[in-house]
């Protein structure tokens, strides 16, 4: 019965490693649309990309920001009305773990965002159709970008919420459904007789 259930548990534990996702899925203000980073910002749209100019040139990054260095955020507006609405952005530590499930009430509910604030870029308007703002990051980490939109003598905002991770990717608990998977498995093996075979053998070796 035990040599079962392990065996059983080893075998949904690798089932259940073969259906991680190996991609970000759309979540938050953030999609992929055609290859393309896309921020959703309620019903507007912008194209969203991240630059590390002092490692990376002009290599693209959308939520995995690999190195612990300046980065630019860009938006290229793909809705007019952004054009007439102040922007500001804001970069703050992700201290709940919320990761890419983050929305704006999750935003709201954390209280004071001053304190968990790393960076604050002032509104502004962009007529250009182009936003963009750079911060050098000192902390690898995961984070939290709020863009909020607005028009200017209207009680009317906008909140787009993404998450991103920098200086390298975060495996959450994948190493430790891999580690349960050996020890199932080594549990195994030495219910079956795998252990008292491999004594045998390098007995008889000896």
């Amino acid at each position: 019965m035990i040599n079962r259930i392990l065996k059983s548990g080893a075998a949904w534990l690798s089932l259940g490693l073969l259906l991680l996702p190996s991609q970000a899925y759309p979540h938050g203000g953030v999609a992929f649309e055609d290859d393309l980073c896309v921020i959703n910002i309620n019903f507007m749209q912008a194209h969203f990309t991240v630059f590390q100019p002092d490692t990376r040139e002009t290599e693209e990054f959308c939520e995995d920001i690999p190195d612990v260095t300046r980065s630019v955020f860009v938006m290229e507006y793909l809705h007019n009305l952004l054009t007439e609405m102040t922007i500001d952005f804001r970069i703050i530590r992700d201290v709940n773990n919320l990761g890419r499930f983050a929305d704006w009430d999750d935003v709201q509910a954390m209280g004071d965002l001053e304190e968990i604030t790393v960076f604050y870029e002032q509104p502004r308007i962009e007529e250009s159709g182009f936003y963009s703002a750079s911060y050098e990051f000192t902390e690898k980490g995961t984070y939290i970008g709020v863009v909020t939109a607005e028009l200017p003598e209207e009680d009317r905002y906008y909140n787009a919420v993404f998450y991103f991770r920098v200086g390298g990717r975060d495996w959450g608990t994948i190493p430790l459904f891999i580690a349960l998977a050996l020890v199932l498995q080594l549990g195994y093996w030495i219910s079956t007789g795998g252990y008292q075979r491999w004594q045998e053998r390098q007995t008889r070796i000896s």
